[in-house]
């Protein structure tokens, strides 16, 4: 599969991403924003107990990274706009039932829209049974 035709499966898809905030996560979220702008919407699974959490989450440890220099050179003064419009961040934990997901509504919302579950939530805790 080349990059046209991976650029091509992700159009006008939605896509769910845990462990949003790892490295892997980082690299794929930024390379499907680049190289496949008419993707729907990334939802990024984080780990935070409220929105302002996930929202501050998403920004310090996800978007200001260096990962995302050539998108944010690329989109200028627009970037926070094309992020906005393109992906939300959900409050949760792979960990416990509904992904964490209190609200109902999001959860029904989620089933109806995602086509895609990118996985790559992990313990970064080395003493684990």
């Amino acid at each position: 599969m080349d990059a046209g035709e991976v650029s091509e499966f992700f159009k006008h898809k939605s896509i769910l991403v845990t462990g949003s905030t790892g490295f892997i996560a980082k690299l794929f979220v930024e390379r499907i924003l680049r190289i496949q702008p008419q993707v729907k919407k990334i939802y990024l699974l984080i780990r935070a107990p409220d929105n302002a959490s996930v929202n501050d989450r998403m920004q310090k440890e996800v978007f200001k990274k260096e990962a995302f220099r050539v998108l944010r050179e690329k989109h200028g003064g627009e970037f926070d706009s094309f992020i906005s419009n393109k992906v939300t961040p959900i409050a949760g934990d792979v960990s416990v039932q509904n992904l964490g997901i209190k609200d109902m509504n999001l959860i029904q919302e989620m089933q109806k829209e995602i086509h895609i579950v990118v996985h790559s939530a992990a313990t970064t805790r080395f003493n684990e049974r």
